[in-house]
């Protein structure tokens, strides 16, 4: 009993000692979390591990092996538990700036989060600049606005007022460059902000369901 009881000990030490190397990793990635919400994690993820480490009846060191190498690496978790930490955050505030910086950590995460994350700096970038040129009309009354150039032919240009006006170019919207610079940029901005939020929240369920 007393060799066959220490090595069964000292196998699960073994045991035990990897899982937790594997969490002391995901816990130092989680260090923006509070602490309260990175031991709840850390807790979380160990419970996971046993669990699914025995669902086939063994616990030995290969299934809790396995068990690891289906989490991935502790780093990438933790990029991901980061990710969507500011995602959840930015979803219930809404705000534009708290969006851009979780859609930053998805693009590090994947192509997806960098397709969103371009999407959604074009939004914003256009919407900005539409409004701008609407508060920035009473100011140069002259320059601001959406011009029709001469050259090259049948193009565009929104100016903001600063510089000459484009030689041969023509204002299309005159003054009805406010409202409809104001709308049209808000618009844009929250119907940006909308399609960020979709693609966050399928980002969240599908981040759960590998998890789970």
């Amino acid at each position: 009993m007393g060799p066959a009881h220490s090595s069964g000990a000292r196998h699960d030490s073994t045991i035990n000692a990897r899982v937790e190397e594997y969490l002391a990793r995901l816990r130092k990635g989680l260090a923006e979390l509070s602490g309260e919400a990175a031991s709840e994690i850390v807790e979380e993820l160990r419970s996971h591990i046993l669990e699914r480490a025995s669902a086939n009846g063994e616990t030995g060191s290969a299934a809790v092996e396995e068990a690891l190498a289906a989490l991935g690496r502790p780093e990438d978790l933790a990029a991901q538990y980061m990710a969507d930490d500011l995602l959840e955050r930015a979803a219930a505030r809404r705000s534009p700036w708290l969006l851009l910086r979780g859609l930053l950590r998805w693009a590090s995460l994947s192509a997806v989060g960098a397709f969103v994350l371009l999407g959604c700096t074009i939004g914003y970038f256009v919407g900005g600049c539409l409004m701008l040129c609407a508060w920035l009309k009473p100011l140069h009354p002259h320059t601001a606005g959406l011009w029709r150039l001469a050259d090259p032919p049948d193009s565009y240009s929104l100016r903001l007022g600063f510089g000459s006006v484009p030689a041969g170019g023509q204002e299309v919207l005159g003054w009805w460059m406010v409202p409809v610079g104001l709308l049209a940029g808000g618009g844009l901005c929250f119907l940006t902000t909308q399609i960020a939020l979709w693609c966050v929240q399928q980002f969240r369920k599908s981040q759960a369901l590998r998890r789970g």
